[in-house]
């Protein structure tokens, strides 16, 4: 019996019989149960080597992260040697290197 079946038979013994909790929780366990299945369908991972495809992002996107932040600390580390080499410049300037090398 399949969730869609069994979550129509619950439907009915609860609308025969009246509904107590233990079938209330029945009906909600293989509702939710279906939707789930429905979600994993539609994003195709439903099949056996959906654990892998996530596991193969999750490995990926933690590349693209470390990555990312690499490249901002790079950024950043170039931004200050650039700063620092004006900083050089103008004391160099400042204090008449130019005229001490002619």
């Amino acid at each position: 019996m399949n969730r869609q079946q069994m979550l129509a038979s619950l439907m009915a013994q609860a609308n025969d019989h009246g509904t107590d909790l233990v079938t209330l929780r029945a009906i909600v366990e293989e509702a939710s149960e279906l939707g789930a299945d429905r979600v994993l369908d539609r994003l195709g991972l439903d099949d056996d080597g959906a654990q892998s495809d996530l596991d193969e992002l999750r490995e990926l996107l933690g590349a693209w992260r470390t990555a990312k932040a690499s490249a901002w600390k790079a950024a950043v580390e170039w931004m200050v040697r650039g700063v620092m080499a004006l900083l050089l410049i103008g004391i160099a300037v400042r204090l008449g290197v130019p005229g001490m090398l002619r």
